[in-house]
Parts: C-alpha cells; sequence; structure tokens
C-alpha cells in the first residue's frame, strides 16, 4: 500500500518567544533554534529574519513563523 499524502510537519525556522518585562517589553528571537536577536516589533522580527537570509511574506503562516506566548500583536507582559 502507498500514501500519496506525506506525514511531514513542517518547522518553522523563526520562532518568537514570549513577552519578556523590559523597558520596553520585548521578545526573544530564534532561528533554527538558536537565540539571534531579541524584538520590541513586528517590523523587528522580520529585519532579524532578514539578516538571517529569510523572507517573511506572511507573519501569519506557521510553516515561516511559530509564536509562543501570544501573537504577532502581543508585546506588553500579561
Amino acid at each position: 500500500m502507498t500514501e500519496s499524502a506525506s506525514p511531514y510537519i513542517a518547522s518553522p525556522r523563526v520562532t518568537v518567544l514570549g513577552v519578556q518585562a523590559g523597558d520596553p517589553p520585548f521578545r526573544i528571537v530564534e532561528i533554527d533554534g538558536e537565540v539571534v536577536s531579541t524584538a520590541t516589533s513586528m517590523t523587528d522580527v522580520i529585519l532579524v529574519a532578514a539578516a538571517a537570509g529569510i523572507t517573511i511574506h506572511d507573519l501569519d503562516d506557521p510553516e515561516t513563523v511559530r509564536w509562543v506566548g501570544g501573537g504577532k500583536f502581543t508585546w506588553h507582559p500579561r
């Protein structure tokens, strides 16, 4: 029996972790599982990814960016 569908689950290269208290609050950005920078806005996430050679066309695409502890609009601690 051959299956045409693949059980492959994509793992995004960019992960944005939960908001950290600070002045201003920030989020840690990982690329390929390695901490590379902090971000205080969505723009920072795009710039950090671009510096690593990753173009982000859609911040809502789960195959591109994984948001942990809140989505792209979460930039203040709860």
